[in-house]
């Protein structure tokens, strides 16, 4: 090797070094910057601050008024209910399906939660819950174990449901 080419191999080598270094420091300020990789906060978002919005769709529910309901998805939101087998993309199908479930004035609690807060604009909130449920004709309330997941965005501030799967947990089998 010529002393040409060693000085131009050291060059090559310094500089994949230093390209190396520059693209892990920005790595890290990346992760720094967005937090934890946990799973437990990332930014400002915080897993307690997803939880909540299930006590906000609770309270929903608990008003009796399907648009209140509806207000907490998404224009562009996705429903798989519990107690139904259509699949809700608009708002009127997502309105039309809570004016009957409300009929049976549910009350929402969670069972289990498992929340991945992706980033500081999105999140997954799934695990199973349990609805109480009166029957509007005789006027008994049984209990109707589900699960669920949630897919949560914040968008122009406000975090809405973009995708809602609910189904009847299945027995043990």
């Amino acid at each position: 090797m010529t002393p040409k080419s060693r000085v131009r191999a050291v060059l090559a080598a310094s500089l994949a070094v230093a390209t190396l270094g520059t693209f892990a420091a920005g790595v890290g300020v990346a992760d720094e910057k967005d937090g934890p990789k946990d799973g437990k906060q990332h930014g400002r978002v915080a897993e307690r601050e997803i939880a909540a919005l299930f006590d906000q769709w609770n309270a929903a529910l608990l008003t009796g008024d399907p648009e209140k309901v509806a207000d907490r998805y998404a224009e562009d939101a996705v429903l798989l209910p519990t107690a139904s087998p259509r699949i809700r993309t608009e708002r009127a199908e997502i309105v039309d399906y809570f004016a009957h479930f409300l009929q049976k004035r549910p009350r929402g609690e969670k069972v289990r939660s498992v929340i991945h807060v992706l980033d500081r604009n999105s999140a997954l909130d799934a695990g199973l819950y349990r609805f109480h449920l009166t029957d509007p004709k005789t006027g008994v309330t049984k209990a109707v174990d589900a699960r669920y997941t949630y897919e949560y965005e914040k968008r122009e501030g406000r975090w809405l449901i973009v995708n809602h799967h609910s189904s009847v947990l299945p027995a043990e089998g």
